[in-house]
């Protein structure tokens, strides 16, 4: 490839220019913009601990009373009834009436002797009669005195949770009045988390979950985060403290969590907020974006500015240097044109000559061959003549074709079958490709009819750029031809490689004489700037397509009626 001749490194002076200035410009207002960045942030991420602090307080102490309310209204019932008032139905149904007339919440109310077995009982399930001397529900308030159970299905097979108080007759027996809730916890917290919004205007039932657990992590109420009742949770169990408490964790799918838990006291329960942090921090991220974009806006602008100051004043220092550069290109080329036409002018010359002998001869041969009958009916003999002459007549066209470059030729029209010239074409590059390990597919449409075109310039054409496909790929690789017939009465070839590819920056060059991107192993640059005119004289185009590394396809169209030009 061709590179121009320059004192100084102009890029490399308008890249500095613009890095140094840029820094100094910039650097300042991505600082400040940095800073400003992370205080919101931490100020957002606090505000979000205070309010679920604030939040997990409030909610505890709304649950912590509702069992206190209910659990200090039974101590009332056992020490105000004895156990023969207590054991008889219709007063035990007149205390429950009464109970959740005042306090609401129950749903049932049993009295169970010290065997455990169930004496009364009065609510909506079949339950007089059974035996809870298994139960640890049951363990627990015969040791205790007085429990909170967590929630567990039982012989209803319904989670709820029971309050159990034992109380001891003078004659050492002991009873147990116990009472069950099934479903207020769950209203209470469903109360809390249906708040509409909080001051921070976002919906609270799209960010905030509130729900109970027992200590082993099993859901006391539903969650919309973890499941329904009874199910474990897929984050840890928080650490026991006698303080509300705000943490940071990970559910199962890796999404952030806030979580606020408070331990309610002389109950199994942990009290559990969790809020999605992406949702919380919903509001700064919209900030942190309108920051971005003010940042970006500004950056912009500066580096247009610095740009264009930078460009202006390097554009003036290169224009001298170009125009030197410019005077001694055209000297050069000049020269080289002119070297270029007095070798090609030799060159042809002495080709010329032995073309000619051996044309010569191998006529006669052919003609010995046509009055010799053992030769008469050999195919192979009268062939071979006939591909000696074909081949000497095609150097013959490409000298003339390396004399008369870049002028007009004359024009030899006959029908062509291109299958069979793409095969002659390839005959003379199959050795090669097997050496080489080169993969060779023809793909060409059996409803292509013959067309009018130049043979040997056309042979010319397809030679050209399947010797650069060969060129462009080491051991390995494969070639493949492809050809169709379009609708506007035209034929579509293209050919396509695996090799090294071309650049980008290359593309727009690679049919302008003399360049080449080969020239340390002796490339002249002339065969697609031949290629390109060849194509032209025949009426048609040649497209390249290119990406680096992968390979590099060319698009010939050609028409299928030639039509002869005037000189």
């Amino acid at each position: 490839m061709r590179k121009r001749q320059e004192v100084f490194n102009f890029r490399r002076i308008w890249l500095l220019s613009f890095l140094l200035t840029s820094g100094f410009s910039i650097v300042p207002v991505i600082f400040f913009a940095v800073i400003d960045y992370n205080v919101t942030e931490r100020l957002t991420l606090s505000d979000t601990v205070f309010r679920t602090s604030r939040l997990t307080s409030n909610t505890w102490r709304s649950v912590a009373f509702f069992l206190n309310e209910r659990q200090s209204a039974l101590r009332f019932i056992v020490g105000e009834n004895s156990f023969e008032d207590l054991n008889e139905p219709r007063r035990l149904s007149k205390i429950l009436d009464n109970l959740r007339n005042i306090y609401g919440g129950f749903t049932d109310l049993g009295v169970i002797d010290s065997d455990g077995l169930q004496r009364v009982y009065v609510g909506p399930y079949s339950l007089i009669g059974k035996n809870y001397s298994d139960q640890q529900w049951f363990r627990n308030v015969v040791s205790r005195g007085i429990f909170i159970s967590d929630v567990f299905l039982g012989f209803r097979n319904i989670p709820h949770l029971v309050i159990a108080i034992k109380y001891k007759s003078a004659d050492g027996r002991f009873y147990v009045l116990r009472a069950t809730i099934e479903h207020n916890l769950a209203r209470i917290l469903s109360e809390v988390n249906t708040v509409p919004q909080d001051s921070a205007g976002i919906d609270s039932d799209r960010k905030t979950d509130v729900f109970l657990i027992n200590r082993e992590g099993i859901l006391q109420t539903e969650s919309s985060y973890f499941g329904n009742v009874l199910k474990k949770i897929s984050i840890p169990v928080p650490e026991l403290s006698d303080e509300t408490e705000v943490i940071e964790s990970h559910d199962s799918f890796g999404a952030d969590l806030i979580v606020g838990y408070r331990y309610i006291p002389e109950t199994p329960f942990i009290l559990m907020i969790v809020k999605d942090r992406n949702i919380l921090m919903k509001p700064w991220r919209e900030s942190r974006q309108e920051l971005i974009q003010y940042l970006a806006v500004s950056i912009t602008i500066i580096i247009l500015w610095i740009l264009g100051i930078t460009t202006y004043l390097v554009r003036r220092l290169k224009e001298t240097d170009r125009r030197r550069v410019k005077y001694l290109h055209m000297a050069e080329y000049s020269n080289k044109l002119a070297s270029i036409g007095r070798l090609a002018a030799g060159v042809a010359h002495e080709i010329n000559n032995p073309l000619a002998i051996i044309n010569e001869k191998a006529g006669l041969v052919k003609d010995i061959f046509h009055y010799k009958k053992e030769y008469q009916h050999d195919p192979r003999l009268m062939e071979t003549m006939d591909a000696i002459l074909n081949s000497v007549e095609r150097c013959s066209r490409i000298t003339r074709q390396l004399l008369n470059f870049a002028r007009h030729m004359n024009v030899s029209v006959q029908q062509i079958n291109l299958k069979s010239l793409v095969q002659e074409v390839l005959s003379f590059l199959a050795k090669e490709a097997e050496y080489r390990s080169i993969d060779v597919v023809v793909d060409i449409k059996e409803d292509i009819p013959d067309f009018e075109s130049d043979r040997g310039k056309l042979q010319q054409i397809l030679l050209n750029i399947i010797n650069n496909a060969f060129a462009a790929m080491t051991t390995g690789g494969s070639v493949t031809i492809r050809a169709r017939a379009m609708a506007d009465a035209r034929v579509q070839i293209e050919i396509s490689d695996t090799g090294c590819g071309i650049s980008r920056e290359n593309l727009k060059f690679i049919f302008e004489p003399f360049f080449s991107t080969k020239t340390e192993v002796g490339g002249t640059g002339l065969g697609l700037s031949i290629t390109y005119s060849l194509a032209k004289e025949l009426g048609g185009r040649i497209e390249v397509e290119s990406k680096v590394g992968e390979g590099t396809t060319f698009i010939i169209n050609l028409p299928m009626k030639l039509e002869k030009k005037e000189q």
